[in-house]
C-alpha cells in the first residue's frame, strides 16, 4: 500500500505531465489562440495553473515564489490576466516557470506532512486555514481539470486526442462516431440532426 501522501503527489505529477504534452509540437499562435467561446486556450491553462502551485503548495506554507508574476503584482489576475499569455510572455517564459513553480511545490510536498497547517490569503477570513493534504487534493483535481481541457483544446486545434487515440485506426474512430451521432440524432428534432463532419 502506498501512502496518501505519495499518492496525491504521484496524480498531481501525472496531470502535470498530461498538461505539458498537449503544447508538443505545435505553433507558438496554437499555443495561444483561443479555442471555445471563454477564451480557453493551452498557454493560458499553464500560466494559471503556475500561479496556483506557487500559491497553494507554496505561499500557503510560508514558501513564497522565488520569482514575481506580473499579473498578482499588479491585481490583474482577478480579470483573467492569468488565463491567456501576453505577447511579451513567450511560450518558454510560461512553461519555465509553470515547472519552476512545480519543484517549488514538490520541495514543499516533500518538506510537510499532509497535516501542515496552511493558510490561503485570498479565501473568505473564517475559511483561511487549511492543511497540505487539503490542498493537494484541491491542486490534484484543478490539475486534472485542466488537463482534461488541454486534451480536448488540443483535439480541436490538430486533431490529436488523448492517450488512447491510437487504440483504434482512422476507420473504426469514424464507424464510433457516426455510432455516436446515430444516438444522439433519436433526440433531435427538424434540422438539429446531423452527422458529424
Amino acid at each position: 500500500m502506498s501512502d496518501l501522501k505519495e499518492e496525491l503527489h504521484r496524480k498531481l505529477q501525472a496531470s502535470r505531465a498530461a498538461l505539458g504534452s498537449k503544447l508538443d509540437n505545435l505553433s507558438e499562435y496554437d499555443r495561444r489562440r483561443p479555442m471555445t467561446p471563454t477564451g480557453t486556450n493551452l498557454l493560458g491553462l499553464v500560466k494559471h495553473l503556475a500561479g496556483l502551485e506557487y500559491g497553494y503548495l507554496g505561499e500557503s506554507f510560508g514558501y513564497p515564489a522565488p520569482e514575481s508574476m506580473s499579473w498578482i503584482e499588479d491585481g490583474s489576475i482577478w480579470q483573467g490576466a492569468d488565463m491567456w499569455a501576453k505577447p511579451d510572455e513567450s511560450s518558454e517564459y510560461i512553461t519555465g516557470l509553470y515547472r519552476r513553480a512545480c519543484a517549488h511545490a514538490d520541495g514543499v510536498i516533500q518538506a510537510l506532512d499532509l497535516e501542515a497547517p496552511g493558510s490561503v490569503a485570498h479565501w473568505p477570513e473564517d475559511r483561511r486555514d487549511t492543511t497540505l493534504g487539503v490542498l493537494m487534493i484541491r491542486m490534484v483535481a484543478e490539475t486534472a481539470q485542466h488537463a482534461g481541457h488541454a486534451d480536448i483544446i488540443r483535439e480541436l486545434i490538430d486533431g490529436k486526442g488523448g492517450p488512447d487515440q491510437s487504440a483504434f485506426d482512422e476507420a473504426t474512430w469514424r464507424e464510433y462516431i457516426a455510432q455516436v451521432q446515430t444516438a444522439a440524432n433519436t433526440f433531435a428534432t427538424g434540422s438539429q440532426a446531423t452527422t458529424r463532419p
